[in-house]
């Protein structure tokens, strides 16, 4: 596979610079060898079972050591884990014509790259989303998606339609018909939570290219695709778990009836439209985030995301009666609405509130060895961020837990998301979410 090699020229002969192993030292000579042993033979086209193996062995070590690691950001470990990634499913390609088996593998593995390791370096995001297009284009075939008004779509909408009111909350959050001008939202509106209603059907998610038709969703993504889901419908919960799944198999668990006995499967906080880039020309970010916000008296520590755009965009998909606990995160959201309905509780930050919702202890450290119980929590600033052990969907015993009662139900407010609405609070603010129907939404973090 020609094209493959010719896309990744200047990494091959990146791996074989000195810079480059001054740049992952961390990992050790050992280790660095190997690899650049493995870039070698495939420059000079001779990779062999031996490459395999050894590639095999150095993706599970750095693996490990990523998980293991005491560092906030193991980056060398994460590096070492997507570049073995990258030469491993080089080697697969250019060794003989692959079979469909052995493509998917290649888009699989280079898709844990993406999500597990974040593909750190120069250029490594842009190259293996090349290597995926192109594994896909030569090997993994599949029918483009053709728009009709009728389209196959996902399951919605639930038999009732009915949702009972939340017994949790005494008010409701605002509905603003006509989205406000930028010097309001700044004056008046950047301290309080508001609903933009109907503000991203316009979208072509919600048009031309539709986020609710599973024969668009397929199409965009490609064949092999893989997606991190959680399965169980509360991360509370002892029984709760994540795996990777296939992107075609999560979808077609999402198209069947719901069933009691169907073990709840959620893909929640997953940077899909980075992994998918093809959905991220599918929203259309609102300015409102780009008006650079100062921090709000009432979260004094906020600071806006670390990245170059000081954006996160996260894709949460799943069935009705997924459930995000009540919990905070520590910048501006705006959480646009774009397939079902979704239940909205929200409750400010104040001290008394934050006592009232009988928060878990504060995350653990990795060198801990036990994993943090907030998945769903955001990783980049995990000290502000806490879980509530109530459930605020659910009738709670009052006197189980009767500060919630008398601080937190008088301050909370709820509402439910329409296809199209988009929901903004700022940072700090108590918020849970239920899907009442098959839901997908894009949360904004800025």
């Amino acid at each position: 596979m020609y094209s493959a090699l010719q896309l990744a020229d200047n990494f091959l002969h990146r791996t074989l610079s000195d810079s480059y192993t001054r740049e992952l030292a961390q990992c050790g000579n050992e280790l660095i060898q190997k690899l650049r042993n493995a870039a070698e033979s495939i420059i000079n086209m001779r990779p062999g079972s031996n490459s395999s193996r050894e590639l095999d062995q150095l993706i599970s070590r750095a693996y490990t050591n990523l998980l293991a690691s005491r560092s906030a950001d193991p980056l060398q470990w994460r590096r070492l884990y997507s570049d073995a990634s990258v030469l491993r499913s080089l080697v697969d390609l250019i060794s003989s014509p692959p079979d469909e088996e052995t493509a998917m593998s290649c888009v699989a593995r280079l898709d844990h790259a993406l999500i597990i390791a974040g593909a750190p370096g120069q250029g490594a995001q842009t190259l293996i989303q090349d290597l995926i297009l192109t594994t896909q284009a030569e090997y993994l075939p599949r029918e483009p998606f053709k728009y009709s008004p009728k389209p196959a779509i996902l399951r919605t909408r639930s038999p009732s339609t009915c949702i009972p009111v939340l017994a949790t909350a005494s008010g409701t959050i605002l509905r603003l018909i006509d989205p406000p001008p930028l010097s309001i939202f700044r004056r008046e509106l950047l301290n309080r939570p508001f609903i933009l209603t109907g503000f991203a059907s316009d979208w072509p998610a919600m048009n031309e290219h539709p986020w609710h038709s599973t024969e668009y969703l397929r199409s965009v993504a490609g064949r092999g695709r893989v997606v991190p889901v959680e399965v169980g419908s509360d991360y509370r919960t002892d029984d709760w778990t994540q795996r990777m799944m296939s992107w075609d198999d999560f979808l077609d668990v999402l198209e069947k009836e719901p069933s009691h006995s169907q073990t709840i499967l959620y893909m929640a906080q997953h940077n899909l439209l980075s992994q998918f880039p093809a959905l991220r020309e599918d929203i259309l970010v609102p300015d409102y985030v780009f008006t650079a916000p100062q921090a709000p008296p009432t979260y004094p520590l906020y600071r806006p995301p670390s990245n170059e755009e000081e954006l996160v965009l996260n894709a949460w998909l799943g069935p009705a009666g997924t459930v995000s606990p009540a919990h905070t995160d520590p910048f501006f959201n705006l959480y646009a609405q774009v397939v079902g309905r979704k239940t909205i509780w929200l409750a400010p930050s104040t001290s008394s509130v934050t006592e009232a919702l009988y928060p878990y202890p504060p995350l653990s450290l990795p060198s801990d060895g036990e994993r943090a119980r907030n998945p769903a929590a955001n990783l980049l600033a995990p000290s502000m961020t806490n879980t509530s052990q109530i459930d605020v969907f659910a009738d709670q015993n009052k006197d189980k837990f009767p500060l919630f009662w008398k601080h937190a139900v008088p301050e909370a407010l709820t509402a439910t998301l329409e296809p199209g609405d988009v929901l903004f609070f700022p940072p700090g603010w108590w918020h849970a979410m239920r899907s009442e129907d098959m839901s997908f939404s894009v949360s904004m973090w800025f």
